[in-house]
């Protein structure tokens, strides 16, 4: 990847919005109503969520329910549902404690590669994860973060008309056993890992989002724009008049 990625200061704005423990359904029908307008211009710029979910295993287009290791009335009495969406990857397990981001971007304005996207993503966590004392490291064949044969940060995307959304799962204190209910990402004989299990403490959430909120504008060469869910639209509209005031 270009060192540009890295050093990038271009000021271009974009939304961020921080979220509580969500749904993960809702969480996916608001992602692919930002999309819709992004790719619709009802909405003219960039927008970032971060937040957790509550319990989930999700299915993205490689996955099947043959890397599902316990019975799906097993998950139906632990009351954990499993959802097929879009993104790329196989299957993964969301829960509380781990940080989600899903960045709503425009690759072709911000002028980059499926790869060098994936790229920044990682480099995200790895940044937030050297942050706080833990060495992760890529890994090219399996994209995400790892530590050993431990897997601690994960990446599914997926992109419409341009425009990317899904995003980046990072494990901070999240509860590991659901993991082991499944053949993580497809693959077999890996371990998840979390920063709490490396540490062995529990690491302070809002340490993090505030990190990772710090790595996203570095790495992509945003200027965030805090707002509410509720405010997207009028907030978008305030922003395009300023640029087109410049």
């Amino acid at each position: 990847m270009e060192s540009l990625l890295y050093t990038s200061s271009s000021g271009r704005q974009c939304l961020y919005v921080e979220l509580p423990i969500t749904d993960y359904r809702e969480a996916l029908e608001l992602q692919r109503s930002i999309v819709a307008a992004r790719n619709n211009h009802t909405l003219d710029c960039d927008v970032i969520l971060i937040l957790e979910h509550s319990a989930v295993f999700t299915l993205g287009r490689r996955g099947g329910l043959d890397n599902l290791t316990v019975s799906e009335t097993f998950l139906e009495k632990k009351g954990i549902p499993v959802v097929h969406v879009e993104r790329g990857g196989d299957i993964t397990y969301h829960g509380p404690g781990q940080l989600i981001g899903y960045p709503i971007i425009d690759l072709r304005t911000l002028r980059l590669s499926v790869t060098d996207y994936v790229s920044g993503l990682e480099e995200i966590m790895l940044r937030t994860a050297a942050d706080f004392g833990v060495a992760a490291e890529r890994n090219p064949k399996n994209r995400g973060i790892w530590v050993g044969n431990s897997k601690l940060g994960s990446i599914g995307i997926s992109i419409r008309h341009g425009v990317a959304f899904h995003g980046f799962a990072f494990n901070v204190n999240i509860f590991l056993e659901p993991f082991c209910w499944i053949n993580p990402c497809g693959l077999k004989e890996v371990g998840i890992t979390s920063l709490s299990k490396a540490l062995s403490r529990t690491i302070s959430m809002r340490q993090v989002r505030r990190r990772i909120r710090h790595h996203l504008s570095a790495v992509f060469g945003f200027d965030l724009v805090p707002i509410k869910v509720a405010d997207l639209q009028d907030a978008a509209k305030k922003l395009v008049l300023q640029a087109a005031m410049k």
